[in-house]
């Protein structure tokens, strides 16, 4: 084929809504760090803005451009989309989650030959998935795809069943998890807070946005229960709940009513999730919605027993009783028994935790995830139809 034959390997061009901190940015970045360079070359293009997240991507003579699409419905930056695909001529494009989508019409007009759309997670506003002016956009746009990517089983079916895009045209692939970065200690290191933690401290934590649908305010009410409930509570127990965003002063102003504030650390946004998570016992994530949560993981790989909620891909991650354990979503105090079922067990806990890294060293790669995008890539120049099977449980 020709592109196969030029001097240059071929253009995939990344188009997403904004490049900043995020479980599908964070996944892109480390998609373009790991793939061979001779395989393949990247561009992003952002339809707002971006970052200095950019500045984490280490793949040589990756560009990232911004459409700076402003408020409304306006024509302009499909335009602007258009043109910038006519000049940069990429063999590949691949957009992502429900706010690109549309921008596959652009990439049809300007020529592109081979489109990828991936789905990450259902909207905020669209929780179930159901609501008919999404499905009726993605039903619309579903000619223009040629291969979908679903980031769990979950959504792959929701594709299917709700979508209607045929199974041929869907490939299932798991983010990976940097094993490397994310990995357990034999002891468990100290936080910053001088004082924070007393010698035989429990830490609940967690890490991510403090936004409505990640629902850390159950997560606090949880942590209250359990102050009362168990043993030297108040004494013992400590949460910490990394992120920031409109829940933190919500949650900060539930702690103090209670009298734990100085129980609790919120630092805000940090850039040490690796280490801060070699600091905690137990990793609790009370999502009200996911797609693959990458917190998850990187919980898993650093060897933690999870508690989560059993809502999107979260049960295709954790296995019940074995790695961690699940809960409905917006309740408390199932939430709180579980986190008690490992503050009562510290052998269960390290159980528990070395089960959850094995499962990200065989399931959860970064390995995996690459070779399931370049089947992708690989097949739709090939030809090659069939759905990329990448998951063995």
């Amino acid at each position: 084929m020709t592109d196969r034959a030029s001097a240059k390997p071929p253009l995939v061009v990344h188009l997403i809504y904004r490049l900043a901190v995020g479980g599908l940015e964070n996944g892109l970045v480390n998609l373009i760090n790991r793939m061979p360079p001779e395989r393949y070359r990247h561009a992003i293009v952002c339809i707002d803005d971006y970052t200095d997240l950019r500045e984490r991507i280490q793949h040589p003579g990756v560009e990232v451009y911004a459409l700076h699409k402003r408020p409304g419905h306006g024509l302009g930056v499909f335009w602007r989309c258009w043109r910038l695909l006519r000049r940069l001529r990429p063999t590949i494009v691949h957009t992502r989650n429900l706010a690109a989508l549309e921008f596959q019409l652009p990439a049809r007009l300007a020529g592109v030959r081979y489109r990828v759309h991936g789905e990450h997670g259902r909207d905020t506003s669209d929780i179930s998935g159901t609501n008919r002016k999404y499905l009726l956009i993605r039903r619309m746009f579903r000619p223009l795809v040629d291969r979908y990517v679903a980031l769990s089983k979950d959504l792959a079916c929701w594709l299917e069943g709700s979508v209607g895009v045929a199974p041929k045209h869907i490939s299932q692939i798991y983010n990976g998890v940097d094993t490397a970065r994310f990995h357990p200690v034999e002891k468990r290191q100290p936080l910053p807070p001088d004082g924070f933690l007393p010698p035989d401290g429990i830490v609940i934590g967690t890490v991510g946005r403090m936004q409505g649908e990640k629902d850390q305010l159950t997560l606090v009410r949880a942590f209250l229960e359990l102050l009362d409930s168990v043993e030297r509570g108040r004494e013992r127990l400590r949460l910490v709940l990394i992120g920031d965003g409109p829940l933190r002063e919500r949650a900060q102003v539930l702690l103090r009513e209670a009298g734990a504030e100085a129980l609790a650390w919120l630092p805000g946004v940090r850039d040490d999730t690796p280490q801060l998570l070699r600091g905690f016992d137990v990793f609790a994530l009370p999502s009200l919605i996911e797609g693959v949560s990458n917190t998850i993981l990187e919980a898993m790989a650093a060897g933690l027993p999870v508690v989560a909620t059993a809502v999107g891909g979260n049960p295709e991650l954790i296995l019940e009783n074995e790695t961690g354990r699940l809960v409905p979503p917006g309740d408390a105090t199932m939430m709180a028994e579980s986190l008690r079922f490992y503050i009562d067990s510290p052998e269960l806990r390290r159980q528990h935790g070395r089960a959850g890294r094995r499962r990200v060293e065989q399931t959860f790669s970064m390995e995996n995830m690459v070779a399931g995008y370049l089947n992708v890539y690989d097949g739709l120049r090939d030809g090659v139809t069939s759905p990329a099977k990448l998951v063995s449980e």
